[in-house]
């Protein structure tokens, strides 16, 4: 059986020649077992026929705000509420635009923007205005919203050139469809504990010791895993974000012996933990209780002491079952170092990355990372969003053997 049956689905269709490949889309949708609701827009009509694509999903089209000879008012709320899922395609450049900035002027983005389940984008157009600057910026727009992309193809257009613009074909958009339903229930009753962001550690009540890590790696790993049907709490350091995923739970600290005391009460009963926080390796050793005045002091002498590592306090008491994952941001060195901090904090896996990749580290929005396992494998990654490299590290996580 396939994983889109039962599932409602609505088809979002806009204008452009793209839109006879969602007449296949459709009957393969069906034929899956699902139930499909199709919205197409009014130009989306002078490229294909409400009554083809009613005969195929058995329901009446949704094109317009209401019924023009009943007055039927068609709720796109409603819609939004109704689907397990939004898939348009074809998605044009003007539509995705509106997209992006919430241009809710047809029945398609309004339904779009009241969506309450995950939405898929599946881009049609000439090259050209694929590759322009503002079609791609709208689509890492999407993108950071949370929606999903369904590249498209190189082939021939309707311009007759060749280039990348041709809508992904409809058995390759349903086994991404399939792929996202099976992935989003892969873990399912397991509990996983995230550490994000930075730690502060206190020199007087103004002025800390820290770092500039801005918490989206780990956050993006919450999301992932929260997806996925795990249930997710992430020990989190200070940081201005907040998880996209509603059922993240957040417990907020502040220095590195707040966050070790979270994680010591909460790994006993978890199945993975991701150890993705920058913990400051130092505190100092005195806190001064008023801030400290220039005027009327020497230089202070700031005496540091060793914070305590929180990812081997949680090795050592590891259970049987129990996935331990650890992070290493290296300058120099990067496989000798990720590797032995690998053994010596008794991991399944480490994440290494390096300061030396461009685009990697503290607060971007990708990342290039290498994955390390005990049995001396390593996969080596390309640079990639944080979401997506999320999605590499929950794959490799669950392909483990513990």
């Amino acid at each position: 059986m396939s994983p889109l049956h039962g599932k409602h689905i609505v088809l979002g269709i806009c204008g452009g020649i793209a839109a006879y490949k969602s007449v296949s889309l459709l009957r393969l949708l069906v034929k899956a077992g699902a139930e499909v609701q199709v919205v197409i827009t009014p130009a989306g009509k002078e490229f294909i026929t409400p009554v083809t694509l009613s005969a195929l999903s058995q329901k009446p089209v949704v094109s317009e705000f209401f019924t023009a000879n009943t007055g039927e008012w068609h709720s796109h709320v409603d819609l939004g509420l109704w689907a397990d899922c939004m898939v348009i395609a074809p998605a044009t450049a003007s539509s995705i635009g509106k997209m992006a900035h919430g241009i809710a002027d047809n029945m398609l983005i309004t339904t779009y923007l009241s969506a309450k389940s995950p939405v898929f984008l599946a881009p049609a157009m000439d090259l050209d205005m694929m590759a322009h600057p503002s079609t791609q910026a709208n689509l890492k727009l999407l993108k950071s919203y949370g929606n999903h992309i369904i590249e498209p193809e190189v082939g021939y257009l309707a311009s007759g050139l060749i280039g990348k613009g041709r809508m992904e074909e409809p058995e390759k958009i349903v086994e991404a469809l399939e792929k996202f339903f099976v992935r989003s229930q892969d873990m399912k009753g397991r509990k996983v504990l995230i550490t994000a962001g930075p730690t502060y550690e206190k020199i007087d009540p103004v002025r800390f010791i820290g770092n500039y890590s801005s918490g989206k790696m780990g956050y993006a790993l919450a999301d992932e895993c929260a997806s996925r049907g795990a249930e997710v709490t992430v020990v989190s350091g200070p940081v201005s974000i907040i998880p996209g995923n509603p059922d993240v739970a957040v417990v907020s600290v502040e220095s590195a012996r707040e966050m070790l005391a979270e994680c010591e009460q909460r790994f006993p009963d978890t199945d993975v933990a991701i150890m993705c926080a920058a913990v400051a390796d130092y505190a100092p050793a005195e806190v001064a209780d008023a801030k400290i005045k220039r005027e009327h002091q020497d230089v202070p002498v700031i005496r540091l002491v060793k914070n305590p590592d929180i990812a081997r306090t949680l090795g050592q008491v590891k259970k049987a079952g129990q996935t331990l994952v650890g992070f290493a941001l290296e300058t120099d060195h990067e496989i000798e170092n990720a590797t032995e901090k690998l053994a010596r904090k008794n991991l399944d896996m480490i994440v290494l990355n390096s300061m030396r990749d461009k685009g990697a580290g503290f607060g971007t929005d990708t990342n290039k990372i290498a994955i390390i396992t005990p049995d001396g494998c390593r996969a080596d990654f390309p640079l990639k969003s944080k979401a997506d490299v999320a999605k590499d590290i929950v794959d490799k996580i669950l392909s483990l053997k513990n």
